[in-house]
């Protein structure tokens, strides 16, 4: 089941160079944008440093990270990098996890045989340290014993995972508290995805809200049409224009909408690979936003 709250906000795409960041969080609260998401690509920028360098230069933006790769990070780790963060910066972070790219997993020696069994044992852990708890646990791949944060969360944030296949989204509705969706996908497969994820958290007996974000690329502006054929022409989707949103803010609002109706929560306009001055596309994401909002 999702939240039924609509959320709007925008991503910093790694793509871009560290020192790009700050001036990009900056305009994000000026514009007055509420959330702005980052991730974790090999071999780019952190995610955890880089979103409390973010809250740490904003007061009222949420950041998320969606994602941080599991295969990467020990989850005691993990936990105890969400817990600062969210003691320090109290309720803005969006912290979530997944498989990573398995290539660059491979790259450093940190690829998993079952990425499957090791959301299934990782999330769980994750969360419940999280809650202050104590675990023990003796996994194939995730290995705890008597661990408990000295410093848990006064309220321990939603934990995303981040899913593209059947399997990775029904088992994201079991073990999280909600989903991120890549960019390039459509509204028919939002769809399909909410379907999956609610089937996962009904054959675990779940039934609170199950938020469902999704990153949309957007270009805006007159030259929208060629930026977006290019754009599609990287990605191997040639002709596929149901997966880039594009024109005025006008324009971009009524494709947002038809992701809203396929049952998304929060809608992530992502600038494309191009877009290097994010200070103008800041501006028009909350004109978006003052027009679905």
């Amino acid at each position: 089941m999702t939240s039924g709250q609509r959320r709007i906000g925008a991503i910093f795409i790694p793509d871009l160079p560290p020192e790009d960041l700050r001036a990009a969080v900056e305009a994000a609260e000026d514009a007055g944008v509420s959330e702005l998401w980052l991730w974790e690509d090999c071999f780019r920028e952190a995610g955890f440093s880089s979103a409390a360098a973010a809250l740490a230069w904003t007061e009222r933006l949420q950041v998320g990270i969606g994602i941080a790769p599991m295969p990467l990070r020990n989850v005691a780790i993990t936990a105890m990098e969400i817990a600062t963060i969210e003691r320090m910066f109290p309720g803005r972070l969006l912290p979530g996890v997944g498989h990573g790219v398995l290539s660059w997993m491979g790259q450093v020696g940190a690829r998993v045989a079952s990425p499957l069994t090791l959301m299934r044992e990782y999330a769980p852990a994750l969360r419940a340290l999280l809650r202050g708890e104590t675990l023990s646990t003796q996994g194939r791949y995730v290995r705890l014993d008597d661990v408990r944060l000295d410093w848990p969360p006064t309220s321990p944030p939603a934990v995303y995972a981040a899913g593209e296949g059947p399997k990775t989204l029904r088992l994201s509705g079991e073990v999280a508290d909600g989903t991120i969706l890549t960019g390039g996908t459509s509204p028919a497969r939002v769809a399909e995805a909410v379907a999956l994820i609610g089937e996962g958290a009904s054959a675990a007996g779940r039934t609170g809200a199950q938020p469902v974000v999704v990153y949309v690329a957007v270009a805006f502006g007159t030259d929208a049409g060629a930026r977006v054929t290019a754009q599609l022409e990287r990605w191997d989707m040639a002709g596929q224009t149901d997966r880039i949103l594009s024109g005025t803010a006008a324009a971009v609002a009524a494709g947002v909408e038809e992701f809203y109706d396929a049952g998304a929560d929060a809608v992530i306009l992502q600038p494309l690979a191009d877009e290097s001055d994010l200070a103008p596309f800041m501006r028009q994401v909350a004109e978006v936003a003052g027009r679905v909002l």
